[in-house]
């Protein structure tokens, strides 16, 4: 169990920022944690390969066990490494294991690219037209890390279990070490980009202007007025990145483009807080010029009963009475994964619910208990 720590340990060094970890998909830290890890793999005895999308691959049994090592702008270093690592700890032991470590899982181009290229949900090619934000291509931005072998026949597993890191508070206040995954969240998500008049700041009346980041103060407070009476306390959505344009001082701003994202279990109820959105927008832009371009969308999906019921045996074979099963809030690599087979996930507890910050972080105690659960699972399930 100590080779899982000293591995966490060391990857957290490639990219670390004080606490936390800077490794965005595909920049030269990402790159060299990759690297890194099919070096790992191969010391392990699985076979390493890196596939055209940049997924790295631990290839040996049926059983596929993974997440991501790619990073939030400004991440924590357990956020998706906490899975690859426990994956290959339990691997070292089991013949029956194979580890992956997905591409770009955090959606500096888009939500979990890397899984989603390989359940066939996007094609490749359309995979390359995907811009970041900085404008940079996914097909440049993935020559930094050429493929060393074809991307894995799915056939080849029978089985995906996805350990991760909560990323909320439910576990640590309950002050229980494991959460068997009941479902995961859809969601969906638009780029919005309102246009009006960019003009003088000081000589242009109040009455006359078409100012772009008034028609975004409009679209947020209509959007939270049109989804109050379709919701439910655990639908969530946000407002996100924003880039305006001139962003000057004596400038009235001509363009703004924002990110409006929406999650909850239900796939009707996504479909209507969509149809809501839309309305709200239409409503807001008034006489700005609208452009609405649809940037994810990734359904709800329940995880496979089997797979769950190993999972929680495990843990109340390891830990009577400080489990629970609970949905996942968050996205993650397994919703694309259970398009092409049965997938499970096992969350440990995030201290404070804080992730997606530097200051992510989770007891050693329970990172162990994990690792634990997983172990005594894959026994069960490789049998």
């Amino acid at each position: 169990m100590s080779d899982l720590l000293d591995d966490l340990s060391a990857l957290r060094a490639i990219g670390a920022r004080g606490t936390g970890v800077v490794r965005p998909a595909f920049s030269p830290d990402d790159v060299r944690a990759r690297l890194w890890l099919a070096e790992r793999f191969e010391a392990a005895g699985l076979e390493p390969r890196i596939d055209p999308a940049g997924n790295v691959w631990g290839l040996r049994g049926p059983l596929l066990m993974g997440s991501h090592v790619d990073t939030q702008p400004e991440g924590g270093w357990l956020d998706g490494t906490y899975g690859v690592m426990a994956a290959l700890a339990v691997a070292r032991g089991n013949p029956e294991v194979s580890v992956v470590a997905f591409q770009d899982e955090e959606g500096r181009f888009g939500a979990t690219t890397g899984s989603e290229i390989w359940s066939g949900a996007l094609s490749l090619e359309a995979a390359d037209r995907l811009v970041a934000l900085d404008g940079t291509r996914f097909a440049d931005a993935r020559q930094a890390l050429p493929a060393t072998g074809d991307f894995p026949d799915p056939n080849s597993f029978r089985a995906y279990v996805e350990p991760h890191i909560e990323q909320g508070p439910v576990l640590d206040a309950a002050g229980e070490s494991v959460g068997v995954v009941t479902a995961i969240v859809g969601l969906r998500q638009f780029t919005v980009t309102l246009r009006g008049q960019q003009n003088h700041a000081g000589t242009t009346p109040m009455r006359l202007r078409r100012d772009a980041f008034a028609g975004l103060v409009r679209a947020s407070a209509a959007i939270d007025a049109a989804l109050a009476p379709l919701v439910t306390p655990d639908s969530v959505w946000t407002v996100g990145h924003v880039a305006l344009h001139p962003n000057a001082a004596s400038a009235v701003p001509g363009e703004v483009r924002f990110t409006v994202q929406w999650r909850d279990a239900d796939a009707a109820r996504l479909d209507n807080m969509e149809a809501a959105i839309r309305g709200a927008l239409d409503e807001a832009a008034g006489d700005l010029a609208l452009r609405v371009s649809d940037t994810a969308s990734l359904p709800p999906t329940a995880m496979n009963p089997a797979l769950r019921r190993a999972l929680a045996e495990a843990a109340e074979a390891e830990l009577p009475g400080a489990w629970r099963e609970m949905p996942s809030g968050a996205l993650h690599d397994a919703t694309n994964v259970a398009r092409l087979m049965p997938a499970a996930m096992l969350f440990v507890p995030s201290k404070g619910g804080i992730s997606h910050d530097f200051a992510e972080d989770t007891d050693e105690k329970h990172l162990l208990a994990g690792l634990r659960v997983l172990e005594r699972a894959a026994k069960t399930l490789a049998a």
